[in-house]
């Protein structure tokens, strides 16, 4: 008897290790003007690019380079969600600010959340995804040089 016990014990214990593990994936709205204020993260904007959120007025576009996609993480180990996403939310406008620059843009509009390319639009928010080790920011705009009026 003692022996089918330990084989159901030893089944049992084989069975749920085999099942998938559940990685949390929770799912953040943030606040832009908190995302761009952090200042624990080493990515830094010069302020050469300008940004405008979807439904933001922005000036006059005179020319469209590219619409692009940044999608960066970082290391959540030891931060709270929030500060993790900021920092991967600074990176990423860090990325495109680079890529603006290299095109000789100054501005990157109509910019929406495009975490596993389902937009969600907003002026005031960005989306961001965090487990227990990383955080994650997907962002989509439209990469141009904007009139200086």
């Amino acid at each position: 008897m003692q022996k089918i016990l330990s084989v159901a014990v030893a089944i049992g214990i084989l069975a749920a290790a085999a099942l998938p593990a559940q990685a949390r994936d929770t799912k953040h709205l943030l606040s832009i003007e908190d995302g761009l204020q952090e200042s624990g993260s080493e990515a830094k904007l010069d302020g050469s690019v300008k940004f405008y959120f979807a439904g933001q007025k922005h000036p006059v576009v005179l020319k469209k380079f590219i619409t692009d996609v940044s999608n960066l993480k970082t290391n959540a180990v030891g931060k709270s969600d929030e500060v993790a996403c900021n920092w991967a939310f600074l990176s990423t406008l860090v990325a495109f600010e680079k890529k603006a620059k290299q095109l000789g843009a100054n501005a990157v509009v109509n910019m929406v959340s495009y975490y596993k390319k389902d937009e969600m639009a907003s002026a005031t928010q960005f989306e961001c995804h965090a487990g227990a080790v990383m955080a994650g920011v997907a962002l989509k705009g439209e990469i141009v040089t904007i009139s200086d009026k």
